[in-house]
């Protein structure tokens, strides 16, 4: 066995102390937090992207759908008008109700001319915008709206507003609602307000179905003969 030299010292082993210690701790402690503050930012960021999508998917549905049932209306006449101040057309356009006679895309069911009626109705899940629709019967009989069928197109609606242009007037106004009995808008601009935030208005021409609206009666379209 060696033994140490007379006079010298065994070698001291030193081990933390506590400063350095807490030192560590506390820099263990400022990365994990960094590291959780990372985490989080980058889950909000997916929520919001994951928001975002599901908002545009929704509004190019939405925007679909519109414009393919409300680009072709019908001029088609009611039995009976009771006053001159009355619109003999199948049309309402109301600040935040819209109906009027159109076709159904066959894709989204069975085609044809349907009664259609867009506003805002209390769902399950709340406030929504809805589009009801029934088949058109020949006779010009009036819908009996309580039999209607509906498809929900937003849901968390917080605002919706019409506005019809009036293209009869130079430059064409826009206003609501549509006062004229003797045409229709040539073009509607929905504005949608949901729980996410506002949608870009959606402006859709509102086109006459040639084959199926009378031609001869002098009835005007947007400042055309129909």
């Amino acid at each position: 066995m060696k033994r140490l030299p007379e006079g010298s010292k065994a070698p001291c082993q030193h081990g933390f102390t506590l400063v350095e210690l807490l030192v560590v701790i506390t820099l263990l402690s400022l990365v994990m937090l960094a590291l959780g503050s990372a985490l989080r930012t980058t889950a909000q960021t997916e929520e919001r992207v994951d928001r975002r999508m599901l908002r545009t998917d929704e509004l190019r549905v939405a925007n679909g759908f519109l414009r393919s049932v409300l680009g072709r209306v019908s001029l088609q006449k009611r039995a009976a008008v009771v006053s001159i101040d009355e619109s003999p057309y199948f049309f309402i356009g109301l600040p935040e109700e819209m109906a009027w006679v159109g076709v159904m895309p066959a894709r989204y069911g069975v085609g044809g001319r349907y009664h259609f009626r867009l506003g805002v109705l209390d769902q399950a899940s709340g406030p929504a915008l809805v589009l009801r629709y029934l088949p058109w019967i020949d006779g010009g009989l009036a819908p009996d709206w309580s039999q209607a069928a509906s498809y929900v197109l937003v849901d968390g609606m917080t605002g919706f507003s019409l506005r019809y242009e009036d293209a009869n007037e130079e430059p064409p106004v826009w206003g609501a609602p549509w006062k004229a009995v003797d045409r229709l808008p040539q073009r509607v601009s929905i504005a949608i307000r949901t729980s996410t935030g506002v949608w870009p208005d959606i402006v859709i021409p509102m086109r006459v179905l040639p084959a199926s609206d009378p031609a001869s009666d002098g009835a005007t379209f947007g400042g055309s003969r129909s």
